[in-house]
């Protein structure tokens, strides 16, 4: 009887671990299907009729799992685009580097990928070993070891309400991992924006990256220059409307690779008080994501560029550009340098450049100004970029809440504002009219050295 416990024990010690993937039940797993967007439900349910296998796949299920609520899902299947399109009124087939096909169901998109084969070794790359070109479909098993991260490789069956977990993905996520699935170089190599990844999730799961993950990042950083800078955009604009921007820009410039994404990061935050206004605004933008409200992307790369952006307007201004001009020169200036490394879309600059002009007209305001700015699409941008100078004390508050005070009246609210503003600033225009006269026929009698060292009317960093 000893004899044979002891057999038993010791064969199941040395016992090879079953193979497959670990099915794990709602109980284990505590999926809510009622928080599964009903059309990814659609899109497998249709392709199941159609004796097709689909899962819902990668972030949707890692959030929902951990008490997130996902912004896109995500559908794998072992149908071919080409016989997933015809099975929805409303699809197209989109990608080069891997097809894919978009199903759209009103101002929702289900990306539906087929599964992939491991690397073959015989896909398109460049001489840094990123894939440029892969569309080799392969098995359920095969797209699990394809995925990135651990926590990503998890696949939610909303039929049977199962998770099915290749590689120990949901106990990484227990335990707050990051864990590259295969060789962490390698990985890197064919796609450097995994390592923007890796950051975004440690911060936004407050989880730990694994030593061997986060090894190669650092020495690897430089390969994000290679990425297509409109993929970088979108990882960025994802890693700053995570819920914990500031804590991702703070590892991208320890990792270094802020100099090969964002390299006037590294000059904002060596300004004085750089640092301080970034940390206001994205506070603000966690905020709002961790309340389920929509973030502008032009006003959060207008907050994150400003100081630069303020820091050339006062050096034009000191070499004697009009304000206005001065400002316009300054912001186009800061949004062309951003260029080479991230392709900000031209309506985002746009954005941008109106949201900062409005800035030195909230300072220096008229009746009929006033009027025109509140006909401005990006007004209450503009208005909510001057509370946060004002909280960084760049502006006067006073000004600051006047100025939301009327974005947020009605009309007659309105106009009662702005004709006692009107009443307040009339007896000062008079005498300071005076005063500038007088002003202007002394400088006129004390030749052109005068002016050119008479200081601007108003502080170019809109101190009131």
């Amino acid at each position: 009887m000893l004899k044979q416990t002891i057999k038993n024990f010791v064969s199941r010690l040395f016992a090879t671990p079953p193979s497959g993937p670990v099915r794990l039940s709602r109980d284990k797993h505590g999926i809510d299907r009622r928080l599964v967007s009903r059309h990814a439900i659609k899109v497998c349910e249709v392709l199941n009729q159609h004796g097709f296998d689909a899962y819902i796949v990668g972030g949707a299920v890692r959030d929902l799992i951990v008490g997130l609520a996902p912004k896109d899902f995500d559908v794998a299947t072992n149908a071919t685009p080409n016989q997933v399109r015809p099975l929805f009124r409303r699809a197209r087939i989109i990608g080069r580097r891997f097809q894919l096909v978009h199903v759209v169901f009103g101002q929702e998109i289900i990306e539906t990928s087929t599964f992939r084969a491991p690397s073959s070794g015989n896909q398109e790359t460049d001489e840094h070993g990123r894939i440029l070109r892969d569309n080799e479909f392969g098995t359920h098993e095969e797209d699990a070891a394809r995925r990135d991260f651990t926590i990503n490789a998890l696949y939610y069956d909303p039929l049977k309400e199962e998770v099915i977990d290749f590689h120990q993905g949901v106990a990484d996520l227990k335990n707050r991992v990051v864990r590259m699935i295969g060789d962490p170089e390698t990985r890197y190599r064919e796609d450097p924006v995994r390592m923007l990844r890796a950051l975004r999730f440690q911060a936004k799961l407050g989880a730990r990256i694994d030593p061997a993950t986060e090894a190669p990042i650092s020495q690897l950083a430089p390969l994000i220059e290679h990425v297509p800078a409109s993929r970088l955009f979108d990882e960025t604009l994802k890693l700053l409307t995570c819920g914990h921007a500031m804590d991702c820009l703070r590892e991208l410039r320890r990792s270094g690779l802020t100099k090969s994404l964002i390299p006037l990061i590294d000059r904002i935050f060596e300004e004085e008080g750089g640092e301080a206004f970034v940390e206001i605004a994205l506070s603000r933008t966690d905020a709002r994501v961790r309340a389920g409200k929509p973030v502008s992307p032009s006003f959060l790369f207008a907050a994150l560029l400003w100081r630069l952006a303020q820091k050339r307007w006062a050096a034009l201004v000191a070499q004697g550009v009009q304000r206005n001009e001065a400002l316009i020169r300054a912001a186009d200036s800061v949004i062309e340098a951003q260029m080479d490394k991230l392709a900000i879309q031209r309506r985002h600059q746009a954005d941008m450049r109106e949201i900062w002009l409005m800035q030195a007209r909230f300072e220096r305001a008229t009746v009929r100004s006033i009027w025109r700015m509140m006909e401005q699409p990006r007004f209450r941008a503009a208005v909510d970029f001057l509370q946060l100078r004002a909280e960084a004390r760049e502006v006067d508050s006073v000004l600051a809440q006047w100025w939301m005070d009327l974005s947020d009246s009605n009309d007659e609210r309105r106009s009662q504002m702005i004709d006692a503003w009107q009443a307040g600033h009339a007896g000062a225009r008079r005498t300071g009219g005076a005063t500038r006269k007088r002003r202007r026929r002394r400088t006129a009698s004390s030749g052109a050295e005068g002016q050119s060292s008479a200081p601007p009317a108003a502080a170019p960093d809109g101190a009131a």
